[in-house]
Parts: structure tokens; C-alpha cells; sequence
């Protein structure tokens, strides 16, 4: 049974760093590829950053030279490190990867919010 569980949001100030974490359980990490997606109040989910089994990423052009996403083996874990934020970072972020090609994971979500 695959489990993802993301932890790490808060509230930040702009300009500020915050690093997520993704836990996860009945996978392994390193050989499928983990993406962070995020979902903001009324807007629809959308994928921010992804990291392949042979440690290729990507990111959403909105993120890119301020988020960085990176995993660590032992641990079973992707991150999600998130710098210069804007207020427009505010969302729910959520982990996910996909298995067999048809086969959709999500964790719970966390919350991320921007302001002074």
C-alpha cells in the first residue's frame, strides 16, 4: 500500500524559504519519478516541480531559480525547497507519482502560505 505524506508548509514572509518534505511508503522513491503540485484557492491543481528516476528535474516556469526539488534514498523522502517566495506561492502543495502508467498517488497536502 502506497502512503505519501507531505509535511513542512507554514506561514512565511515573501522573500523567505520554507522546505518541504514528502515521506513516502510502499514506493521507492529513487527508481519513479516524484512530483510536488500545488493547488491555490479557486485555481486548479497544478504541477510545480518533478524529478525522474535518473534524477532529471522540471519545473513550472513560475518556480524556476527559486524552487528546487531533490530526494534523499535512505530516507525515502522528496523535498521541495522553497526560496524567494511570493505571495502567489500560497497553496496547498501535495506530493504524487504515478505507477504502472495508470496508477495515481497523492498525499494529503500541505499548506503553504505567503504574507506579511
Amino acid at each position: 500500500q502506497v502512503h505519501l505524506v507531505e509535511s513542512g508548509g507554514g506561514l512565511v514572509q515573501p522573500g523567505g524559504s520554507l522546505r518541504l518534505s514528502c515521506a513516502a511508503s510502499g514506493i521507492i522513491v529513487s527508481i519513479n519519478t516524484m512530483n510536488w503540485y500545488r493547488q491555490a484557492p479557486g485555481k486548479e491543481r497544478e504541477l510545480v516541480a518533478a524529478i525522474t528516476s535518473d534524477s532529471s528535474t522540471n519545473y513550472a516556469d513560475s518556480v524556476k531559480g527559486r524552487f528546487s526539488i531533490s530526494r534523499a534514498n535512505a530516507k525515502n523522502t522528496v523535498y521541495l525547497q522553497m526560496n524567494s517566495v511570493k505571495p502567489e506561492d500560497t497553496a496547498v502543495y501535495y506530493c504524487n507519482t504515478l505507477l504502472g502508467g495508470y496508477q495515481v498517488y497523492w498525499g494529503q497536502g500541505t499548506q503553504v502560505t505567503v504574507s506579511s
